[in-house]
């Protein structure tokens, strides 16, 4: 009798077991704003208009270790800051570092978080002027704890949804082309020159992306997906989480359903055509953003997430700038007649060298979820990706977050190398134009 209510025993549980949801989800959310005085991307903080975030979720698909994925209102989190990030993630979600992936919004009067770089400043006589290690370490550590309250109130997923719109006005295409094919304006995140203005829009991704996990009739969480610079004007220290952001919030708090944003592939992608820069202007791209976001949660699908929902992690190793000669930029950085701007570049460029000789490959990874992949690319590639991930899945739903490892900054196409421009200066581009059959191989791997 007692052997047979064992195995009673057993055979429930492994029922209960099989019987259970095949996907769990948990969403957290911490400050990390800056206090006064500590460095953002151009100047000191020296108002805080509105507070920044860290959020995201943790998703549980059944029988696997979970998978975060976190945004945050930073400018950049690049190198080995990176890799620290993900660690305390991983650790506070009990899964491994490379279930992680971590995305800035990329607003420009917020902070850089990179320690590599911040290292070799301060060899240099140069610490603690762009970046306040205290304060980021702290912040990842706050976010870490915040995704280790966040597992006792995961729920299951009975339904995943995902929806659509267009944007009205707001992105439009950095590089406009002169006659001979080379770059004659670059259009910036504002514009007040008539032919930037007037220019065409350009190549963009028109589409907001909206993917939504529930609970029957309960939202649980929506995570957004966008190509553009986020700016709408910067660069006094006045941080707050600017027109993506606000409109996150906006959404967020008028439908009581958290909300996650993560900037797509937009490294040529900005407002320049429809934003002046004025102060007025950052409510109206507000609420285009908003607009999009509300009209693609009513359209959306749903559907009964897939048994063995598939994580894809692949390393990403872009060939090296020819510029970048480790014994001159460390000859060049000594140099105290240059100033801090310059010095700082290099110091950038030394920690991308570093990682390279590391052999520390960015990584590229993606989540099925039945028909829709969640891609996940480091640093600012241009929109080209995206789209080319886009008809790579014909039919299918992609939805790409990019600004993931900002270590190489700009990823340019094979073309835009010869066509010049400011995101293939060495300033800001630490490849070459081999770099796009590298970043379309690994895309096809993790999206197959």
């Amino acid at each position: 009798m007692l052997r047979l209510l064992s195995v009673l025993f057993i055979a429930l549980f492994a029922f209960s077991c099989s019987s259970g949801p095949n996907l769990e989800v948990t969403y957290f959310q911490t400050d990390v704003t800056p206090p006064i005085g500590s460095p953002v991307a151009y100047a000191p903080t020296r108002s805080v208009t509105d507070s920044l975030s860290a959020r995201g979720v943790v998703l549980f698909p059944k029988g696997q270790k979970p998978v975060v994925l976190c945004a945050i209102d930073w400018l950049a989190v690049s190198n080995r800051s990176m890799d620290d990030f993900k660690s305390y993630l991983a650790e506070a979600a009990g899964t491994t570092p490379d279930r992680v992936t971590i995305h800035t919004i990329h607003q420009h009067d917020t902070p850089w978080c990179d320690v590599s770089s911040e290292e070799i400043l301060a060899s240099n006589g140069l610490g603690g002027i762009r970046f306040d290690l205290g304060f980021l370490e702290s912040s990842m550590k706050a976010t870490a704890a915040a995704v280790k309250a966040s597992l006792d109130r995961r729920k299951p997923v009975t339904s995943i949804g995902f929806g659509e719109a267009k944007v009205d006005s707001v992105a439009s295409n950095r590089r406009i082309l002169g006659e001979d094919g080379k770059v004659k304006i670059v259009r910036y995140s504002s514009a007040r020159d008539s032919a930037a203005i007037n220019a065409p829009e350009g190549l963009i991704d028109p589409y907001l992306k909206s993917v939504s996990f529930w609970n029957n009739d309960e939202a649980l969480v929506v995570l957004n997906y966008y190509a553009t610079h986020p700016q709408s004007y910067y660069g006094q220290g006045d941080v707050n989480p600017e027109f993506i952001g606000l409109a996150r919030n906006t959404v967020q708090a008028k439908s009581g359903i958290p909300q996650v944003f993560f900037i797509g592939a937009a490294g040529n992608i900005a407002a320049g055509k429809y934003n002046n820069g004025s102060p007025e202007m950052r409510p109206v791209l507000t609420r285009r953003i908003a607009d999009a976001m509300e009209k693609a949660f009513v359209v959306t699908q749903k559907s009964e997430p897939a048994p063995g929902l598939t994580w894809r992690s692949e390393p990403l190793a872009l060939p090296l700038a020819n510029f970048l000669k480790e014994d001159s930029l460390q000859n060049a950085i000594a140099d105290t007649t240059r100033n801090f701007n310059d010095r700082f570049t290099i110091a950038r460029h030394l920690a991308w060298i570093a990682r390279n000789k590391a052999g520390t490959p960015l990584s590229v990874t993606s989540l099925q979820l039945g028909d829709i992949w969640l891609l996940h690319l480091p640093g600012e590639p241009f929109v080209e990706y995206q789209l080319a991930a886009q008809e790579h899945k014909k039919g299918q739903h992609v939805c790409t977050a990019a600004y993931g490892d900002d270590g190489p900054i700009y990823i340019g196409t094979e073309i835009a190398y010869s066509q010049g421009g400011y995101e293939v200066q060495t300033i800001v581009n630490m490849t070459t134009a081999e770099a796009e059959k590298e970043v379309l191989k690994v895309i096809k791997k993790v999206l197959p």
